[in-house]
């Protein structure tokens, strides 16, 4: 049995669904697995034992574009896959999945576009507290595929040997052999909604610099946010004593794969619900995660629970959880109303508990 996944972006949604890989492959020992994603979430699934292939869908505007897809649509259909699953469901996904012309296409009842899939799963408009690995497990439910387990089946990345060569030799350039406790904070989302404050960052970036000696704070921020993490080391640095400053590193940008490769080799991780967020969870890194608009039964950690992680998030904001579009009070309370000092205290009983 050959069969397709589909789910061509965000980074931490693609993250949600390779919980599935390990169990279609228990329930069909015989199966092949491909995966359908742009190539910026790619690094995600690149690699993993139990895929067969990652097939690359770069995303191209315009007429050139639909041609693109129609010609990748006839590469699907070569391929003759038995099933095709659709994790996604945006037009561009729902179009591919039909093109794969798959005699068995599983995805949601989505307006306008349930008639691309011979089977339909019924997705509530509404924010459940249920997580979004259960979620997308619906579409495997309707093959059979039994309910997922965290410790059996958690979040996966494999970790790039070549990348994490880079990224030991960009720590021993900056001072910071095994010797030392590295804590990796990811400053910078996807969208303001989760953008905790740089200056917020910056605070706890300095107080856990401070609070042990052997720590080493590695700043990084995705391009959503080019320069965040500069801003927040030199607020850091400027927080700590001189003989200090420097235990808050300046290491540049991290690839997805040097970056799953850096937390591999951390301490504790530091930052809120974004693509970073979930790539450090596919390690067994202790965790500090920020919410805002979003809750953690929808998107904490998915991995065993034996691992320690702490939320921190607002309570009692009448307006969370949210879509996401528009900030009803406008100020982002969900997210400002969590302190550096209960991030830090959380940082700091981590880095405690991980010896």
């Amino acid at each position: 049995m050959k069969i397709l996944l589909v789910r061509l972006r965000q980074i931490g949604d693609v993250v949600f669904t390779t919980p599935t890989f390990a169990a279609l492959r228990e329930y069909f020992p015989q199966a092949q697995l491909s995966y359908l994603v742009e190539p910026a979430a790619a690094p995600v699934v690149r690699g993993n034992p139990d895929l067969a292939q990652v097939i690359e869908a770069p995303r191209v505007r315009g007429a050139r574009g639909v041609l693109a897809d129609l010609s990748l649509g006839r590469a699907l259909a070569r391929e003759r896959f038995d099933v095709a699953i659709d994790f996604h469901g945006g037009p561009r996904a729902s179009l591919l999945t039909w093109l794969s012309r798959a005699p068995r296409r599983v995805g949601y009842e989505v307006a306008g576009r349930a008639w691309m899939y011979t089977q339909r799963i019924d997705r509530p408009r509404a924010l459940r507290p249920r997580h979004s690995v259960e979620n997308q497990w619906d579409l495997l439910a309707a093959l059979g595929v039994p309910p997922p387990s965290r410790d059996r089946h958690p979040v996966t990345m494999v970790v790039d040997g070549e990348a994490a060569m880079r990224v030991e030799s960009r720590l021993l350039a900056h001072q910071a052999a095994f010797s030392v406790r590295l804590v990796v904070m990811h400053v910078s989302a996807g969208n303001p909604f989760r953008r905790w404050p740089m200056a917020s960052f910056a605070e706890v970036a300095a107080g856990l610099a401070e609070a042990d000696p052997s720590v080493r704070v590695v700043v990084t921020s995705g391009p959503s946010e080019e320069g965040a993490a500069t801003e927040v080391i030199a607020a850091a640095r400027q927080q700590l004593d001189e003989a200090r400053r420097e235990h808050v590193l300046s290491c540049g940008d991290f690839s997805l794969s040097e970056l799953r490769a850096l937390v591999e080799r951390a301490a504790l991780y530091v930052g809120g619900d974004s693509g970073p967020m979930h790539i450090a969870a596919c390690s067994r890194v202790p965790m500090v995660s920020l919410y805002g608009p979003t809750l953690p039964v929808r998107s904490e950690p998915w991995r065993s629970r034996s691992i320690p992680a702490l939320a921190a998030e607002s309570r009692g904001v009448s307006c969370r959880p949210c879509g996401q579009r528009v900030c009803e009070p406008g100020d982002f309370r969900c997210l400002t109303h969590v302190t550096p000092r209960e991030v830090l205290e959380a940082g700091v009983r981590l880095l405690a508990r991980n010896g």
